[in-house]
């Protein structure tokens, strides 16, 4: 079996060395490791280091394109090179390399085709509480909206069975983290994780400014991606909502107008709950438009799974 170890990089000229150095030149089960670099439009001396410490493939974006595609290219190089596992990681030496045996070793056995690292957040003790609180806030919506297991649902540190590989399709710029847990999910795709203890941080993250804006781009992508493959779920429960308080907005109509004489309270409330009926209509209707949708989508990302598997195929020849 062949294993890529991916690090997707921008300006990591300072930990890049550390990362390289740790990573284990034999694993059993394994017969081939090749590492890679993503250079995300580096300008500093990333590409010189990882070159110098004869980083297996290193492929380069012009200009930084952020995470998720990165992420992309990798995977497609690293399919293109016939990898049966892809480990991605961070460049900034977050994650201890000792682990990575214990990471492959549920995909070597065939017990999962996905297997990340629970980073034990609440443990973390760079971490301030808030940050720790919504860390197990935005896991536990993951769990709930993907029905997975997974505890630490944004940690980067993951394996990739080749086959879930040609299962998954990147469809976020900014990470790919929450977008493919989602749609393993949604697939079916065995997902397994283990414990790790992380590495002090050696810089502040160049992927988000700010907590804040991380959320704000993790749930975006959430509920996009869960819109894509459970949309009837998702506009039936919005438009349920909105005919609840219709219900109670014409039953308050009905009550003003047959218990009680005078016009006080009944037109408002007739106006009120018209709207709300209008507004769960288009919900309900969107629902079933957006099911449709998607239902062609996975006959699409179907042919598209066999057409990966061919191109992929004749690309080793």
């Amino acid at each position: 079996m062949k294993l890529i170890i991916q690090i997707p990089c921008y300006n990591e000229e300072a930990t890049l060395a550390l990362v390289l150095k740790e990573i284990p030149k034999k694993i059993n089960g394994i017969s081939t490791i090749e590492t890679m670099i993503i250079d995300d439009g580096s300008k500093d001396n990333t590409v010189e280091i990882a070159k110098k410490h004869k980083v297996t493939h290193i492929v380069k974006h012009i200009w930084n394109k952020w995470l998720g595609n990165a992420f992309r290219s990798g995977v497609h190089k690293a399919l293109k090179n016939w990898a049966d596992i892809l480990v991605n990681t961070d460049g900034d030496n977050q994650y201890p390399w000792k682990y990575i045996t214990a990471l492959v070793q549920p995909i070597i056995d065939k017990k999962a085709d996905i297997v990340m690292w629970d980073r034990q957040t609440s443990r973390i003790k760079h971490f301030s509480l808030i940050k720790k609180f919504f860390q197990w806030l935005g896991s536990l919506m993951v769990r709930i909206l993907s029905g997975t297991k997974v505890n630490d649902s944004v940690s980067w540190f993951r394996a990739y069975s080749r086959e879930s590989l040609y299962r998954l399709n990147i469809t976020s710029d900014f990470s790919y983290a929450v977008d493919t847990l989602m749609q393993a999910g949604s697939k079916r795709i065995k997902i397994t994780h283990t414990l790790i203890n992380t590495n002090t941080p050696t810089r502040e993250s160049r992927l988000f400014k700010n907590m804040w804006q991380h959320m704000t781009q993790t749930f975006s992508i959430l509920m996009r991606v869960y819109a894509m493959y459970h949309p009837l779920k998702l506009f039936m429960s919005i438009g349920s909502i909105f005919f609840i308080l219709w219900s109670l907005w014409i039953f308050r109509f009905l009550y003003f107008y047959i218990t009680i004489d005078g016009n006080t309270g009944k037109i408002q409330s007739l106006i009120l709950s018209g709207t709300f009926l209008i507004i769960a209509t288009v919900f309900f209707a969107l629902g079933i438009i957006w099911d449709l949708i998607s239902k062609n989508r996975k006959l699409i990302e179907d042919d598209l799974y066999l057409t990966k598997k061919m191109y992929y195929k004749k690309k080793k020849k």
